[in-house]
């Protein structure tokens, strides 16, 4: 077995002159996986599956810079394309939330205001539970792609 120590660091561009690009980390881990290996005592057919994986992972191709992605909206008819068709507890909180900001700073109510009103959150509840509250929920997944979603086509 080769060990890693004995390796260097090919500068950049002496790929031009013929000579591989040597990882060190990646060198590393399979010395550490062998390590392993060792210390289970494979048997021969063992150890020479383990010597044909870690020729594959040093033919992997690695990418180390990803495509920049754009982010885009997902527009669909009344469909709610990301998440759950309901609006999660953490939605309502914040809707709630700045529409009773919204009403203690003198915006006018979408309701007609109930008896039971206490405060600008009791009519921020009202509102939401008839769906009448102009705001969009912006749900967005991991690559940056998003849908807004008005508060109409929740259930």
């Amino acid at each position: 077995m080769s060990d890693a120590n004995d390796q260097e660091l090919v500068v950049e561009g002496s790929e031009a002159a013929g000579e591989p690009e040597i990882d060190i980390g990646l060198s590393k881990a399979l010395e550490s996986y062998r390590r392993l290996a060792e210390v289970n005592e494979l048997t021969e057919e063992q150890q020479e599956e383990l010597e044909v994986r870690i020729k594959e992972i040093q033919e992997r191709d690695v990418i180390e810079i990803d495509t920049v992605h754009e982010p885009q909206e997902l527009t669909s008819d009344k469909k709610i394309l990301i998440g759950p068709p309901v609006l999660t507890r953490f939605e309502k909180a914040r809707i709630m939330g700045a529409r009773a900001l919204q009403l203690s700073l003198g915006a006018p109510p979408f309701i007609e205001i109930p008896a039971d009103a206490r405060t600008s959150l009791d009519i921020a509840m009202g509102e939401l539970e008839k769906r009448i509250i102009p705001i969009v929920i912006r749900r967005v997944l991991p690559n940056g792609d998003y849908q807004n979603i008005p508060i109409s086509y929740f259930k």
